[in-house]
Order: structure tokens, then sequence, then C-alpha cells
């Protein structure tokens, strides 16, 4: 069984047991988090929600908060000497799914 979720303005499929890293989330490590927004949910009897399936959950819990990789922003407007270098690091949550209540 799986479903697919909204959180952090995006979509993600997520089966029982699976490792996901999403946009950071106010939780601590150790904590259970419960999304509502199930958008999908699959396996022997398929569920399509209207935008969201009534009464479908998806637990997981909070492995660890983080940050990613820098990335280099470099922008640059040729023959003006205009150069500005920064770097970013996003902040992700792991989480790790428990259950999928359809």
């Amino acid at each position: 069984m799986y479903a697919i979720i909204e959180t952090g303005g995006k979509q993600v499929k997520v089966e029982a047991g699976q490792a996901i890293y999403v946009e950071k989330i106010n939780a601590q490590a150790g904590e259970t988090v419960t999304f509502d927004k199930v958008l999908f949910v699959g396996g022997d009897d398929v569920k399509v929600g209207a935008p969201f399936v009534e009464g479908a959950t998806v637990t997981a819990k909070v492995e660890k908060q983080g940050r990613a990789k820098k990335i280099v922003v470099f922008k640059l407007k040729a023959k003006k000497n205009y150069r500005r270098k920064q770097g970013h690091r996003q902040p992700y949550t792991k989480l790790v799914v428990e259950t999928i209540n359809a």
C-alpha cells in the first residue's frame, strides 16, 4: 500500500517503512507527525481524493532535522562590474513513515 501526500507545497509518494526528506516541519526528533492531506491511496483498493481522501491519514516519525549541502548562488551582469556571490543551505526534516490509514 502506498499514498501520495502533500507537504511543504510538494507531493510525495510514501510507503510504510520508507524514509523521506521533506521541507522543514516544526517537530523535534522522535516526535510523531500526522499528515491528513492525502491525495491518493493505492494498493488493493484505490482511493482518489477530490482534492483529499476523506478520513485518510499518514503517520510518520521525525528521525532528524538537518540542512542540505550548500549551493552557490552567483549573479553576474556582463560588462557592468556587478557580481554577487551568496550561499544557501535548505533546511529539511527526515521522516520515517510508520502507517498509512485509509
